[in-house]
């Protein structure tokens, strides 16, 4: 298996050529011509036949990542459609998270805070969550991403003045907010169905809803990891629902938890199958899990660089009826991020201006990126970056890029965190 001084040396190779439509052409062919051992899986892509759970088992195994993000650069590039095959998307965004206050405990969170002795919890007025808005109003922002803890103080009715509120203070900016985690919450906690709460949220202002929550849809997993909230079932179906009341949503999987690679691919497979019912899914975003204020880092082993790039690979490949999968940079790093759009992703999330989540277990990557740093990022690994809206409406589309980086280039894209 590969450490990540070779996957950065192996970056650096593949974006030397970074629009390398004949070496993407080169690369495949020679897969499928040499009696490769993913030579079938190859083909399967190049012909756009569904792959089965046993490949995806195999794509996990292999130990030829070149081959796997060629395959999964293919079938990026298939997806994208002509013309749009060096796209990569980003949005000019920011986080909200109006309370911290959470009634679950799950093992590998380190920001949701249940008020214990000692321990600092917060939940935000209306009025302040108007004002943090205003800050990325300011600065130009078109999404709000909104999740928090699961808090008896904060109400389906409080979340209806939020939203509301945000909506009318500023009605050009979309509202992404409520994981599937929080409706569930919200509706048992009203007495009222799945639908009736989306509906009132809707109703509010709600736009869109992001994927989190999802984690690993294994229950032993969960179990371990003390995840007592939303199992894959009541996930799948409020995602069902917000997509029959015509809301498009993201879909997440949170790796370095005690999962297997088969829990992997069959959280995927289960992602497919839902997309397949009610295909509203728009983007899947694969996560990693930090430890720093966590007890779980003894029982776990923490992804390396080449499992996060299969992660997003593989996630190219199975969810065949996904058109976009995100290098989530917040989680990834810059670095790691730039290297995962030559392995199937298409999208680098947003700027976000401050994330709480991921940082509050450990992350050391920069709480925001000017939208001049991300087009940077993009165009530097050879790619053509795109700012879009929430809902993949195109706002602008950047320069393509040089065909082939000067050498400082590329020693700048590899020392890039």
């Amino acid at each position: 298996m590969l450490g990540l001084a070779a996957l950065n040396s192996s970056a650096e190779r593949r974006t030397a050529i970074p629009g390398r439509s004949a070496t993407v052409s080169e690369n495949l062919n020679n897969i499928l011509a040499n009696s490769h051992p993913l030579s079938d899986i190859a083909r399967k892509v190049v012909d756009q036949t569904r792959l089965t759970r046993e490949d995806g088992l195999r794509l996990y195994a292999s130990d030829d990542i070149e081959a796997v993000g060629t395959i999964a650069d293919h079938a990026r590039r298939q997806k994208a459609g002509t013309g749009k095959e060096r796209w990569v998307y980003y949005n000019h965004n920011m986080h909200l998270n109006p309370t911290n206050f959470c009634v679950e405990t799950c093992r590998f969170c380190s920001y949701a805070n249940p008020g214990l002795s000692g321990n600092t919890s917060y939940t935000w007025t209306v009025d302040r969550v108007l004002e943090e808005a205003g800050k990325g109003v300011k600065l130009g922002i078109k999404e709000i991403h909104m999740v928090g803890g699961l808090n008896p103080a904060c109400d389906i009715n409080y979340y209806e003045d939020v939203l509301r509120s945000l909506k009318r203070e500023f009605p050009h900016v979309h509202l992404k907010a409520m994981t599937a985690v929080e409706i569930e919450y919200l509706a048992n906690l009203e007495g009222i169905s799945y639908q009736e709460a989306l509906e009132r949220l809707i109703s509010a202002g709600l736009g869109s809803m992001p994927g989190g929550g999802a984690e690993i849809f294994d229950e032993a997993v969960r179990e371990r990891m003390a995840v007592k909230k939303t199992p894959a079932p009541v996930w799948l179906e409020i995602h069902g629902i917000a997509h029959k009341l015509g809301i498009h949503t993201n879909a997440t999987m949170l790796t370095g938890i005690s999962e297997t690679v088969e829990n992997k691919v069959d959280h995927l497979l289960l992602l497919r199958d839902q997309q397949d019912k009610s295909g509203g899914f728009q983007c899947f975003i694969p996560l990693k899990c930090y430890y720093e204020g966590t007890n779980i880092q003894s029982e776990v082993t923490e992804p390396t660089a080449e499992d996060l790039l299969k992660d997003v690979a593989v996630s190219r490949l199975l969810l065949d009826n996904f058109d976009h999968i995100k290098a989530y940079w917040i989680q990834l790093g810059e670095k790691i991020a730039q290297m995962a759009f030559s392995f199937g992703a298409d999208d680098m999330d947003g700027t976000i201006l401050e994330e709480k989540i991921t940082h509050a277990a450990g992350a050391k990557t920069p709480l925001q990126l000017a939208k001049e740093r991300i087009e940077f990022l993009i165009s530097s690994s050879g790619y053509v970056p795109v700012e879009r809206d929430t809902v993949y409406n195109v706002l602008n589309v950047g320069e393509c890029p040089r065909t082939t980086p000067s050498t400082e280039h590329l020693k700048e894209l590899v020392g890039a965190r």
